[in-house]
C-alpha cells in the first residue's frame, strides 16, 4: 500500500473518530434510540405494509409503543429486562473468575512466560486465530480474549489498543470462521432446514453443511486481520496517547523461580480440571449431555455451563496460584479480588440498562422484522444473475445486522424469505446460508448497537480515557469493510470453483419431480 493512498485512509478514519466520539455517550445514545423507537412505532403503527410476518404467518402490525397498555408493559418489564439480559450475566460471572487471577498475578505471569516463547511479529495473528476458536465457548471471547488481547499488545510493548482490535476482529468479525465445530453450526442450519421446507418439505441439511468453507475462511480472516492489524490500525493508534491506569498492567520481566513455580502448580490446576470435566462428560449417561446424548447442543448441560465453567477456569488456578507465590494469604484477600474486577464494571452496567431498555422496545416494535422483510422482497424483486444475488444477500444482511444484532433471531426472520426465493433460482440452502454468514460477521463490529460493543469501548478506556464509539469505530472499520468485500469475493470463488462447502452440502437446487 502506497504512502498516498495511506495517507487518505488515516485521513478519513480520523474524522470516522473525531464525528463518532462526537456522538451522544452509550447510554445516551441508546436512551436516544429508545425515543427514536417509540416514536416511530407510533407513527408507523397504522400503516398496512403489506407484509406477511415470518415468524407467524400472519399480516405484519407495527405495534405502538406509546399506547398504554404498551408503555404500562414496559414499565412493568424494566427490571426482568435487565436482569434478564444475556450480556450481563455472562460479562459479570466471568469478570468474577478474571478478578481473581489478575490479583493473584496469575494472569500477570502467565503473559510473561507467554510472550517469552512467542516472538512478537505472531502475536496479531495469534490473538486473531485463538478469537475465532473461541466461539466454540459461546460468548467467551468477547469477556476474555478481547481484554487479553490489550494486555499482551501492552506487555508487548505494541499499543493495547491495536491488540483489542485483533482479538474483536477474531471474535466478532470472524465470527462464522471458525474451523472448530461450534453450537452455532446446528443452531444455523435447523432454521435453515424449517426454511427450505417451506418449499420443499423432503428437503434435509446436515449441521456442519458450511464447515469446510468455515475453516477455509479461518486462514482467510487471520491473514486480513494481521494485514489490517499491523499496518493500518496500529500505525493511525500512535496518535493515541495512552493515559488510563496502567499501574497493574504486567511487564515483559522475566519470571522469578518462585514465580515459575507457582505457575506450574496453576497450570497443574488447570490441568486437573480439564481431566475432571473430560471424564464426567465421556460416558453416555453422564449428566453433561443432554437427553439425546449430546455435548454440544443448546440443551446440553455442558454449553449451558460454558460461562460458570469459565469463571473456575480463572478462579481455580488463580487462588493456586495466589497461595503458592504469597499474593492470596486469606479469604478477605480472595474477595478483594473479584470486588476489585466488580468496580471496574460500573460504567458498564449503566449502558447495559439502557440497551436492555431499546432491544425490548425494538423488538416488541416490530421494526426490526419490517426492515429485514422489505430489505429482502427489494433483493428479490430485483431478479438479479446469481452471483450478484447472494452478493446482494451478503451485503443486506451486514446492513441489517446493523440494527438486529442476534444471529439466530435475524437468521430466522430471513431464511423463511431468502431460502425460499435462492431455491426458485436453482440456488442451495447451504450456500444461502454461507452467504448469510458471512454478512452477519462482517458489520458485527461497527454497530454500537451489538450488546458487547459498549464492552470493548470500555477496555479501550483502560489504557486510553477518552476512547468512545467513534474511537472504536475507526479501528474497527478497516476490518469490517475489507471482511465483507474479500470474504464476499472468496465465496463467489470457492463457489466458481466448486469447492465443497461442508458435509452433504451442494451449491446448486434441484426441485424434487
Amino acid at each position: 500500500m502506497d504512502n498516498a493512498s495511506t495517507s487518505v485512509m488515516q485521513r478519513i478514519l480520523n474524522k470516522v473518530e473525531i464525528w463518532g466520539n462526537k456522538l451522544p455517550d452509550p447510554a445516551a445514545l441508546f436512551i436516544s434510540l429508545l425515543a427514536i423507537v417509540w416514536v416511530l412505532s407510533w407513527a408507523l403503527s397504522g400503516i398496512d405494509f403489506n407484509v406477511i410476518d415470518p415468524r407467524s404467518g400472519q399480516d405484519l402490525v407495527i405495534n405502538n409503543q406509546l399506547a398504554g397498555d404498551a408503555m404500562t408493559q414496559f414499565f412493568s418489564s424494566i427490571v426482568t429486562n435487565f436482569s434478564h439480559f444475556h450480556p450481563v450475566g455472562v460479562v459479570l460471572v466471568a469478570m468474577l473468575g478474571i478478578g481473581v487471577a489478575e490479583y493473584s498475578g496469575f494472569i500477570n505471569a502467565g503473559l510473561r512466560a507467554l510472550l517469552s516463547v512467542t516472538a512478537k511479529w505472531l502475536l496479531t495473528p495469534m490473538i486473531i486465530l485463538i478469537g475465532i476458536v473461541s466461539h466454540s465457548a459461546v460468548d467467551a471471547g468477547y469477556v476474555l480474549v478481547i481484554p487479553l488481547g490489550g494486555v499482551i499488545f501492552y506487555a508487548a510493548g505494541r499499543h493495547p489498543l491495536a491488540g483489542i482490535a485483533a482479538a474483536f476482529a477474531g471474535v466478532s468479525g470472524g465470527f462464522s470462521a471458525n474451523f472448530v465445530p461450534s453450537a452455532l453450526d446446528p443452531m444455523l442450519q435447523g432454521i435453515s432446514q424449517a426454511g427450505a421446507q417451506l418449499l420443499d418439505p423432503t428437503i434435509t441439511l446436515n449441521p456442519l453443511n458450511n464447515y469446510f468453507f468455515t475453516t477455509v475462511s479461518s486462514i482467510l480472516i487471520t491473514g486480513l486481520g494481521w494485514f489490517i492489524t499491523d499496518k493500518i490500525v496500529e500505525p493511525k493508534l500512535q496518535a493515541n496517547k495512552l493515559d488510563g491506569d496502567l499501574s497493574d498492567l504486567p511487564t515483559m520481566d522475566p519470571l522469578t523461580d518462585k514465580e515459575r513455580k507457582a505457575l506450574r502448580f496453576a497450570l497443574a490446576s488447570i490441568v486437573a480440571s480439564f481431566v475432571v470435566l473430560l471424564v464426567t462428560a465421556s460416558y453416555e449417561t453422564s449428566p453433561w449431555r443432554a437427553e439425546d446424548g449430546s455435548l454440544t447442543s443448546f440443551t446440553a448441560p455442558l454449553m449451558k455451563s460454558i460461562v460458570p465453567l469459565i469463571f473456575l477456569l480463572f478462579l481455580i488456578p488463580g487462588l493456586v496460584y495466589g497461595v503458592a507465590i504469597g499474593s492470596i494469604k486469606n479469604s478477605k484477600q480472595f474477595i478483594e479480588g473479584m470486588s476489585k474486577a466488580m468496580s471496574g464494571m460500573g460504567y458498564y452496567l449503566v449502558i447495559m440498562f439502557f440497551i436492555a431498555q431499546f432491544i425490548y422496545a425494538f423488538g416488541q416494535s416490530n421494526l426490526g422484522i419490517l426492515l429485514a422483510v422489505k430489505g429482502a422482497g427489494f433483493l428479490k424483486a430485483l431478479a438479479l444473475p446469481g452471483g450478484v444475488t447472494i452478493a446482494g444477500i451478503i451485503f443486506l444482511t451486514g446492513f441489517i445486522n446493523l440494527f438486529v444484532g442476534s444471529a439466530s433471531a435475524k437468521w430466522a426472520l430471513l431464511a423463511p424469505i431468502f431460502i425460499p426465493m435462492l431455491m426458485q433460482l436453482g440456488i442451495s440452502p447451504d450456500l444461502a446460508q454461507a452467504a448469510y454468514r458471512i454478512g452477519d460477521s462482517s458489520t458485527n463490529i461497527i454497530t454500537p448497537l451489538m450488546p458487547y460493543f459498549p464492552l470493548v469501548v470500555v477496555f479501550c478506556q483502560r489504557y486510553v480515557k477518552n476512547a468512545g464509539i467513534g474511537t472504536l469505530t475507526a479501528m474497527m472499520l478497516p476490518f469490517s469493510v475489507c471482511f465483507l468485500i474479500a470474504w464476499t469475493l472468496f465465496l463467489l470463488a470457492y463457489w466458481g470453483l466448486d469447492i465443497p462447502l461442508g458435509i452433504q452440502a451442494s451449491y446448486d437446487y434441484a426441485p424434487s419431480k
